[in-house]
């Protein structure tokens, strides 16, 4: 069946995002409006043999020019996306760089306050020594005037007298290179206060310098973004153009049958669409907090806490938008930038943009456990890393071309997927 030939190869080479799915969604309404006008169409088509292979071959024709073009603004879109990946990629990296950078000028800053009170003390004390320096030779001067005053009066005090002198000569030495060890030490500390403040105003400058690249990783993020939703616009347009192509009336017959299957498919998504608005919105408002993990995960069936604030926009194994598809997970909307917290202790297994999932965190819990969380703006964690529940590993972004900010989170058991409502307290 040739419409079915073209239904095929428009879903079969349209890749699986969530966003393209949603367009492929109005590329199929657009095919319910044209088996409502088609029909009176059939009646006018050529009887003849000849003529029905004519038009058959200039349909197949002009769809062969068109999937070309199509493949080729595919090509174009992979392009794009795979460009907007490296730009959510390189946020990431400087995201982290700005962390470990934050946390360097810190300590710079607490090294470089010690050595300025120690440099205060030193000072202070070499202004006591300096005193106490004044009065020894004032005190040795007054000696020396009483010896001259002995040895007029008194001979017999000369030795006596001469040995203070000296005693007064010794400790005023002693106290004098005290003060110059001290002044050593204090130029040696002027010098490291120095190299501090240089260092931190390094800092402050790289910092600087990093922010601003990072503000243009974000103007770049933006235009590719907006340059693979325009290819995306233009895909779809050419798949409009694709499915409004006239059927003859044995393929127009079939097709029309093929789009009944899908009004009546249809009436069941808005039918479970309606059901899912019936059901309560549920709003997390609480996250994982710092406790001491005892025993397995397993044992936590019941306790733990979703890792983000949010309203929870689906339930795990209902369908999606797009199709029959099932969600395997629960994506909890959230503001951006908010923080992203592990739900229990583990080591991160997988930190990296993924395609579909943006930028992607999985932790394993041990024993066949794990979580996954996906969509960030930037992960915080690196493969390899250990956390504890209530650690902050990530925050709430919209990267892989999700539509809006939020958070993937998944639960699985041996590789497969579970529900994670049964497992959490939603307060």
């Amino acid at each position: 069946m040739f419409a079915d030939l073209i239904i095929k190869t428009i879903i079969s080479t349209w890749p699986q995002s969530r966003v393209r799915m949603k367009q492929i969604t109005g590329i199929t309404y657009l095919l319910l409006l044209a088996g409502v006008l088609v029909p009176s169409l059939g009646h006018t088509l050529p009887q003849t043999n000849r003529d029905n292979q004519k038009q058959l071959h200039d349909l197949r024709s002009r769809i062969d020019t068109l999937q070309k073009n199509l493949d080729d603004k595919k090509s174009s879109e992979a392009k794009a996306a795979d460009a907007l990946r490296d730009s959510e990629r390189s946020i990431n990296d400087l995201h982290n760089q700005l962390t470990q950078l934050i946390a360097q000028q810190k300590k710079v800053q607490t090294k470089l306050n010690h050595l300025q009170h120690e440099s205060a003390q030193l000072k202070n004390e070499t202004i006591t020594k300096q005193t106490q320096l004044g009065k020894l030779i004032y005190y040795q001067h007054l000696a020396k005037h009483n010896e001259h005053l002995q040895l007029l009066f008194k001979q017999d005090n000369l030795d006596k007298a001469t040995r203070n002198f000296y005693y007064y000569q010794y400790i005023a030495q002693a106290r004098s290179k005290n003060i110059d060890d001290l002044h050593s030490q204090l130029t040696k500390l002027d010098t490291l206060v120095q190299a501090s403040r240089s260092q931190h105003q390094s800092l402050e400058q790289l910092h600087n310098k990093q922010l601003q690249q990072k503000q243009q990783l974000e103007l770049e993020k933006k235009r590719r973004s907006e340059i693979l939703t325009s290819l995306s616009k233009e895909v779809s347009h050419q798949q409009k153009k694709i499915t409004q192509l006239k059927q003859d009336e044995q393929r127009l017959t079939k097709l029309i049958e093929e789009l009944n299957r899908k009004l009546a498919l249809a009436r069941q998504k808005k039918q479970a669409a309606k059901h899912k608005s019936n059901q309560a919105v549920l709003r997390n408002n609480k996250l994982p907090g710092a406790v001491e993990q005892k025993g397995a995960f397993a044992a936590l069936k019941g306790k733990l806490r979703l890792p983000v604030r949010g309203v929870l926009l689906n339930r795990f194994g209902s369908k999606r938008e797009n199709g029959g598809i099932k969600w395997r997970g629960l994506f909890i909307r959230s503001t951006e930038g908010s923080e992203v917290k592990a739900i229990a202790k583990g080591e991160v297994i997988f930190s990296d943009w993924l395609r579909g999932f943006g930028n992607l965190l999985i932790l394993d819990h041990g024993n066949n456990y794990m979580s996954l969380y996906g969509n960030n703006e930037a992960v915080y964690k690196q493969v390899g890393n250990k956390v504890k529940s209530g650690d902050t590993i990530a925050i709430v972004g919209n990267s892989g071309g999700n539509a809006e900010s939020g958070l993937y989170f998944e639960l699985r058991y041996q590789g497969k997927p579970f529900d994670p409502l049964g497992w959490v307290k939603i307060e």
